[in-house]
């Protein structure tokens, strides 16, 4: 199953030299104009997750394979997109097509960059893109609602169940706030607004863009990105897209690591950004531990262990008799398998399992 992130902000904020650094390729053009990007660049990334080295260690394994998230590069929104400004319906179409949506924000200042909207504001600029997705779900709700509502006088049955919900997404939407603000009942009410299809619907993630000197520790721009997504409960990362494109660019690990040690940095930003992204999205890791392969493996959170054995193959998930579960902490102190095993820490979980983050799992199944 794929998740995809999309990166979307106004034109020249950094968007597309943020993708190419996730990709470690020059695969989006970078240009100083508005709409340089007009089809959307897809890319696949492996996510950062140090435990897979350490369990592939332990197993001897012969082979790493991390999992992987999918981004999306948007292009450039401007005001009045869901009007038709700029790129338009076109950018809009794209973005009902992702998971989540990362909201760069241009928190730096360069003379030679022009900036869409004439000065350095990232709240502004964040209002401008969430307006325009609010705009558009507006425009989307009040044309498909009066069918819905007639449908469901008829009594049809899934628009009795609509309705209601829709009604409730439009009145917070007519107050200036996101789908995403609607308080759902139950589980059923959180999959009609996901089939809504609803871009505010979508979780967000914001980064903020900073020069190079600010990359460690941001600056009063980022400060400010930082206490919104705070209040709106969403992750905030600061990244240097210049100084990640830079890094990319490094041919070997250990040149990459004394690079960020230089500017005084552990990791790279694009690896919280990954990482924050899969947060975002609600995901687990779960893995398979061999001689042949260790393996990292996405699913939502709440998945049972049939349907994560589904993720590896279907017949998996369909002939599914039961799950061999080691969690990661345990496999790390008893140094595998069998020292799990002979602790007592080694368990067999049925269908009903909710499969957590970093467990260890081997599958039994009979098609």
């Amino acid at each position: 199953m794929g998740f995809r992130c999309g990166i979307v902000g106004l034109p020249n904020v950094g968007k597309s030299t943020l993708f190419n650094a996730l990709l470690s390729t020059m695969q989006a053009e970078a240009a100083n104009y508005p709409f340089c990007t007009i089809e959307p660049n897809v890319g696949r990334v492996e996510v950062p997750d140090e435990r897979l080295s350490k369990l592939a260690a332990i197993a001897h394994s012969a082979k790493i394979i991390p999992t992987q998230l999918e981004f999306v590069d948007i292009a450039g929104l401007v005001r009045g997109a869901s009007k038709g400004e700029g790129l338009g319906n076109k950018f809009l179409s794209h973005i009902r097509e992702v998971d989540a949506i990362i909201y760069v924000l241009r928190c730096f200042d360069d003379s030679d960059i022009t900036h869409v909207e004439g000065r350095i504001d990232p709240l502004r600029d964040s209002d401008i893109v969430e307006t325009e997705l609010l705009l558009a779900d507006l425009e989307s709700l009040e044309k498909r609602l009066p069918t819905i509502q007639k449908k469901a006088k008829s009594g049809d049955p899934e628009a009795l169940e609509q309705a209601p919900l829709m009604e409730r997404v439009l009145q917070v939407l007519n107050q200036n706030q996101p789908a995403r603000a609607v308080e759902i009942k139950d589980p059923s009410e959180r999959e009609l607004l996901k089939r809504m299809q609803l871009l505010t619907a979508k979780p967000v993630l914001y980064v903020c863009n900073v020069e190079e000197a600010s990359a460690a520790t941001g600056n009063a721009w980022s400060a400010q990105v930082a206490e919104l997504a705070a209040s709106r409960g969403s992750p905030c990362v600061v990244v240097s897209a210049r100084i990640e494109a830079e890094i990319s660019l490094l041919p070997t690990p250990q040149d990459k690591a004394d690079f960020l040690a230089s500017l005084g940095l552990t990791e790279t930003g694009l690896s919280r950004v990954i990482r924050a992204g899969y947060q975002v999205l609600g995901l687990r890791t779960y893995f398979t531990v061999g001689p042949k392969e260790a393996r990292a493996w996405t699913i939502p959170a709440g998945t049972l262990a049939p349907q994560a054995a589904g993720v590896i193959h279907s017949d998996f998930e369909r002939g599914f008799i039961r799950a061999e579960v080691i969690s990661y902490d345990d496999y790390i102190a008893y140094h595998g398998e069998a020292g799990a095993k002979k602790a007592g820490r080694f368990r067999l979980e049925g269908k009903e399992y909710e499969v957590q983050d970093g467990d260890v799992m081997h599958f039994r199944f009979n098609v």
